[in-house]
């Protein structure tokens, strides 16, 4: 098939490596002049370690990121544990890796260019017609067969209208100081729920570079600007006196524009496709953060596509992809709203609720095991029956390559 692909973000390039390494004729779009990737760090779970290895690109972005094995939240005033997952709960090796967005794109940038697939700059798609992308300066691309929209949450190719988060955060890279804190863990303090600062090593952005944390902290949606004229020092001074492990990361932020505001929303579309389009990542379905699955829900999205066009062709393959992604993504926006206040949100209660039974209750057995699970993303088969039958047979091989190397 000739395959165009609008978006040159994670879930793009993803399904760019994937359908040309399976022949089809794949041309990626992408508004900037150079390609490059927009924001700080996030987190690729076990599944989307899985499917990197897949596209080609999994030793390359583990050589750059950092492994995760735990994820810990206190609460300021108290010092109580409020969370705490561990990805190895029962010895099955699973990590997490924590990565820059500019490592994790250029890992899949040259696995998409490797195994054939073409790039085209500035050309910022506006809509769609009959097989043809339009441009935002009003040309026309080529006819394709499939259109693969992975233009992100503000989509101008998706009828998804997502209902709107009421908290969001600023988010900064900076160097991994000299601190206490472990490299392989993300560390989370709280004060009540209206207060979150986290701090996640990332690894190295460039091979031999400095290691660096992505840092946050929660923010109203609304409030971006009066966070900003409150000035940095009145920010850092809060930050610091709620979590004085985080003075070494704040000294750093020496300018607003470090710290970029991200919001987020909630929504699904009932059918990720029609006829010669279909939608993958933030353009088809758009959760908190919370659970870190957003890049992995893109990444699965790339896969459950390429292994549809591979078993079925036209529309129903188109189907057989919805069908495969359906439940996964479901569950996990179900989960991610119901987690997601007790984190984020104004309530007075959730948090006491989180902290005096929610988080005993998840150190009982089994639930530990559960939350290892949820978090893995493995709490239901992600592609359903589109799932590659050594679907983590290769994460592992390769994973151990990369440490060999």
């Amino acid at each position: 098939m000739k395959i165009g692909v609008a978006g040159a973000g994670i879930g793009g390039l993803a399904a760019a490596a994937l359908l040309a390494a399976r022949g089809h004729r794949v041309v990626v779009h992408d508004r900037f002049d150079a390609p490059r990737p927009v924001g700080s760090g996030l987190v690729i779970q076990p599944v989307g370690l899985a499917v990197l290895d897949h596209a080609g690109a999994g030793v390359a972005a583990r050589a750059q990121g950092a492994p995760l094995r735990r994820m810990l939240g206190h609460e300021a005033r108290s010092g109580r544990r409020v969370l705490d997952v561990s990805y190895d709960h029962r010895g099955s090796g699973r990590h997490g890796l924590a990565i820059h967005r500019a490592a994790l794109f250029d890992a899949l940038l040259q696995a998409a260019l490797a195994a054939g697939a073409d790039l085209i700059p500035a050309a910022e798609v506006a809509g769609h017609d009959a097989g043809r992308l339009i441009f935002a300066d009003g040309h026309l691309s080529d006819r394709f067969d499939l259109i693969v929209d992975a233009t992100g949450a503000r989509s101008p190719l998706s009828p998804l209208r997502a209902r709107p988060l009421p908290y969001g955060a600023v988010w900064g890279t900076v160097d991994w100081p000299a601190t206490d804190l472990p490299d392989d863990e993300l560390r989370q303090c709280y004060r009540a729920a209206n207060r979150m600062i986290g701090v996640l090593p990332i690894g190295q952005i460039t091979p031999g570079g400095a290691r660096k944390a992505a840092i946050f902290w929660s923010l109203p949606a609304g409030s971006h600007a009066a966070w900003q004229a409150r000035g940095l020092e009145a920010w850092k001074d809060e930050a610091t006196t709620l979590w004085p492990a985080f003075a070494p990361f704040a000294a750093q932020v020496t300018d607003e524009g470090l710290m970029t505001m991200a919001r987020y929303g909630h929504g699904t579309l009932r059918h990720p496709y029609t006829q010669g389009i279909v939608h993958i990542g933030d353009a088809a379905h758009r959760a908190s953060p919370q659970l870190g699955q957003g890049a992995n829900m893109a990444l699965l999205d790339a896969l459950a596509l390429a292994e549809a066009l591979e078993r079925a062709q036209g529309e129903a393959a188109l189907a057989l992809y919805a069908q495969a992604r359906r439940w996964h993504v479901r569950a996990y926006q179900a989960f991610s709203a119901v987690f997601t206040p007790q984190y984020q949100s104004d309530s007075r209660w959730l948090p006491i609720l989180r902290d005096r039974v929610l988080f005993p209750l998840s150190q009982i057995t089994p639930l530990p095991h559960v939350l290892t699970s949820l978090v893995c993303g493995t709490m239901l088969p992600p592609l359903a029956s589109l799932t590659p039958h050594n679907f983590f047979g290769s994460e592992a091989s390769r994973g151990s390559q990369a440490q060999r190397g």
